[in-house]
C-alpha cells in the first residue's frame, strides 16, 4: 500500500511590532498609516510580479525586484519576509533554479501571511 505525505509548511508571520511603533512615532499617525498602506499595496503587487518574472525566466529583473521587496518589508517590520527575500536573491546568484522555486514559494507564503497579520493589526487598532 502506498502512502502519500502532504507537507503543509506553516511559519508564523515574522512581524516586528517595535518597528511599526517607531514608524508611527517618527511619522505621526496619519502619515505612518499612509506609508504603511502604500508599502502593503506595493508588497502585494511585487509578490505577484515576482511569480510572473520567475515564469518568464527574467532573472536580473527578478533579482532587483526581490531586493526592493526586501527593503520595503524591512521598512515596515516584516523581518521574516525580508530575510527570505535575501534567500531568494542567494538562489538567483547561485543559479540554483530548484532551490529558487522552493524559496520563492516560501517567500510568497510568508509575504501573504505577513500582509494578513498587518491588516489584522490595523483592524484591531480601529
Amino acid at each position: 500500500m502506498n502512502h502519500v505525505s502532504v507537507l503543509a509548511p506553516i511559519e508564523r508571520a515574522g512581524l516586528d511590532p517595535e518597528r511599526l511603533e517607531a514608524l508611527f512615532t517618527h511619522l505621526g499617525p496619519q502619515e505612518a498609516e499612509n506609508a504603511l498602506c502604500r508599502a502593503v499595496e506595493e508588497l502585494a503587487y511585487r509578490l505577484g510580479y515576482l511569480d510572473r518574472l520567475h515564469q518568464q525566466c527574467r532573472w536580473p529583473e527578478m533579482r532587483s525586484q526581490t531586493c526592493e521587496l526586501g527593503e520595503i518589508a524591512r521598512f515596515i517590520g516584516m523581518q521574516a519576509t525580508a530575510r527570505i527575500s535575501c534567500d531568494v536573491v542567494q538562489c538567483l546568484d547561485d543559479g540554483d533554479r530548484v532551490a529558487l522555486a522552493a524559496t520563492l514559494a516560501r517567500l510568497g507564503r510568508m509575504g501573504e501571511r505577513s500582509l494578513y497579520a498587518i491588516w489584522d493589526m490595523e483592524d484591531q487598532s480601529i
